[in-house]
């Protein structure tokens, strides 16, 4: 009996499941059938491998070929299966040793001429190996890839010919550097530096404490401002990723068919999608589920600038990713999980003209323009900084040498370890039972933040979100304990609030 397994990986989510590839020769009218569930593009994989086994000049069997792709119950897409399907027939016909096949995983596409090219996803397949400890051949054109996991017993095949070549012992195949040079490497451009911005010292110093506790914050001025400047300048003053996190974010990235690049490999993702993207495009779907921005933004920021633009129903999605961090994309053939922990940065007029003062829009039709943006979202958001119009002769005067993003990021970079170590978490993730155990607040201040927060007329959560501000704030200023003067300062960055009750009263 002529059967051969060759194990390979599924893509699934940011998961790789184990799929086991069975196939079977039998005597018969030739044919060749293709079970396991498997889709259009995997169907399709029949008349590549016969082709590619032709041309690079091995027998394809004149028998029944039955392939099994297991677990049956599993989806299977793409062409990653041509390269396991080709070399379990080639080792049920006998081509090559089958006993080359135990702790060894396959994964590529074949091309007509045998050539194996490139899958997407496959970070995740290459991670699952190595904690296996199988050996894994995988295409030459995901050298980048393997390289970032470092994974010793990762061959690279660029044929099929090398492939059997190695399986017989009679040739050698790349494997992975183990010290690339492009990991050290300092990303190259020019850099985004806070000193560029004219003025907006208080913005200036509220984007400081949304990079030190990761706010979500939401910059409020007419346009022209420097809104999208400072939003943009916020990436220079966080730490780079650590492996483990750099490690995971490349894994989403390399799901939804992104390319890494090396020398930016640990720099913070920074996705700025357009205002006209739709809701599965920027939480994740499809027939075959995908990451969405919110996902690609993982670890990283996320900027939706002129957000009142944004359907509404768009910006409520982001609701539940923003207070869970991963995101849920339920179809009836799977459910995908993706990790969604990113830092919201967000820019917008305060009017549809783009000016309250001197407006051309009527109290009436600015709270419509506000109304886009629901409560509940804007509930989310920590600080609400106002970005106002810069005094007349400031672009004239001689500008005054301002503070570098180098040294801000430095405070930013003591803050942030002062929260770590005392409670594994920053500001802006700790949970209300946590926020009370550190606050380190007395009972005056406190119930001062109270009567600010019923007279503003605000939420619990923002209460609570308060605290998280003022808590950061303390921590720049390296307080052991919350003082009112940081809960003045974090009362200060409500421009929204102050904005609804101005119109309110109008």
């Amino acid at each position: 009996m002529a059967i051969a397994c060759v194990v390979t990986r599924a893509c699934c989510g940011v998961e790789a499941p184990k799929v086991t590839v069975e196939v079977h020769l039998s005597n018969g009218l030739p044919a060749f059938n293709l079970v396991g569930l498997p889709e259009t593009s995997v169907k399709e994989a029949r008349e590549r491998v016969r082709s590619a086994l032709i041309n690079a000049g091995f027998e394809f069997p004149m028998q029944r070929i039955t392939v099994n792709l297991a677990p049956a119950d599993l989806p299977k897409q793409g062409g990653r299966y041509d390269l396991p399907i080709a070399i379990g027939i080639l080792a049920a016909s006998g081509q090559v040793p089958s006993d080359k096949l135990a702790h060894s995983e396959f994964i590529g596409e074949l091309a007509l001429s045998g050539e194996v090219r490139p899958c997407i996803g496959i970070l995740p397949a290459i991670i699952a190996a190595k904690n296996q400890q199988h050996q894994l051949f995988i295409p030459l054109e995901n050298r980048r890839e393997a390289e970032l996991v470092g994974f010793e017993q990762t061959h690279f095949v660029a044929h099929l010919q090398h492939l059997a070549a190695f399986m017989h012992g009679q040739a050698q195949l790349p494997l992975v550097d183990q010290q690339p040079q492009w990991f050290e490497d300092e990303a190259t451009g020019p850099q985004l530096c806070l000193s560029e911005v004219i003025g907006q010292y208080q913005a200036k110093q509220g984007l400081e404490i949304a990079a030190a506790g990761g706010h979500n914050t939401l910059f409020l001025g007419p346009p022209g401002t420097g809104k999208s400047m400072l939003a943009n300048r916020i990436i220079p003053l966080l730490p780079k990723l650590s492996y483990e996190e750099a490690i995971d974010v490349a894994a989403i990235h390399s799901v939804a068919g992104l390319n890494i690049k090396p020398n930016a490999f640990l720099e913070r993702p920074f996705r700025a999608p357009h205002h006209t993207c739709s809701s599965i495009s920027l939480v994740g779907g499809g027939s075959i589920p995908k990451p969405g921005e919110i996902s690609l933004a993982h670890r990283g920021i996320l900027f939706l600038d002129e957000i009142a633009e944004f359907p509404r129903k768009v910006l409520d999605c982001l609701r539940e990713p923003m207070e869970s961090g991963e995101v849920v994309i339920s179809r009836a053939a799977a459910k995908v999980k993706f990790s969604s922990r990113f830092q919201l940065i967000a820019a917008m007029n305060p009017s549809p003209c783009g000016d309250v003062d001197n407006a051309r829009s009527t109290p009436d039709q600015i709270q419509r323009y506000l109304s886009k943006l629901s409560g509940p979202f804007l509930d989310r958001f920590d600080l609400t900084i106002e970005v106002p119009k810069l005094p007349a002769g400031t672009l004239t005067q001689p500008q005054q040498t301002a503070e570098s993003s180098e040294s801000i990021a430095k405070r930013v970079n003591q803050a942030r370890q002062i929260q770590l170590s005392r409670a594994g978490l920053l500001n802006s993730e700790l949970s209300p039972s946590l926020l009370k155990q550190h606050l380190n607040m007395n009972q005056a201040d406190l119930e001062f933040l109270d009567a600010s927060v019923q007279q503003l007329g605000l939420s619990v959560r923002s209460f609570h979100r308060i605290q998280r501000v003022a808590r950061t704030i303390a921590d720049l200023q390296q307080s052991k304990t919350t003082e009112r003067r940081h809960i003045a300062q974090a009362l200060g960055y409500r421009a929204m609030d102050r904005l609804m009750h101005r119109l309110s009263q109008q």
